[in-house]
């Protein structure tokens, strides 16, 4: 079992598995929303999650769309202002890797959109970096083949 909580304690869940992809986003909103270089997120079977406390805890921001749908969605919760994993997850779903409280054996796969890093921003060792063009290749890939990591 694998838990995690936002930073106040009013979101808590469990999870069996980790099935990935274990992504860093480097897009704009991704920075904007971890103040930092990028959101690290990590797919999961929205079978394997389980709310134990606080769906209450979710407020919703919907950005204005800036190319194609879908719109970015950012969940987080009203009382810290932690980044939230969606409310109401079907099939899949990303959890923010901060939130993990228990230890993940699951290392970065790959960083996304890294034509929006920031020039202050280190190299991570030898984590594939892709770019929007790479990214929307491999994923029309993965779906082609019938896998979704």
């Amino acid at each position: 079992m694998i838990r995690g909580s936002c930073l106040c304690g009013a979101f808590r869940f469990e999870l069996d598995r980790i099935v990935g992809p274990f992504e860093l986003c480097h897009c704009s909103r991704c920075r904007k929303v971890s103040g930092g270089m990028g959101l690290p997120m990590i797919g999961v079977e929205a079978q394997d999650f389980r709310v134990l406390h606080g769906n209450d805890a979710h407020v919703t921001y919907e950005a204005p769309l800036l190319n194609t749908p879908p719109r970015y969605h950012v969940y987080f919760c009203r009382t810290c202002g932690t980044a939230l994993p969606t409310p109401n997850p079907a099939g899949w779903l990303e959890i923010p890797a901060g939130l993990f409280d228990d230890d993940i054996s699951d290392r970065l796969d790959r960083r996304i959109y890294v034509e929006h890093r920031q020039a202050w921003e280190a190299e991570i060792g030898d984590v594939p970096a892709l770019d929007r063009e790479a990214i929307g290749a491999y994923r029309r890939a993965m779906v082609e083949e019938g896998n979704d990591d």
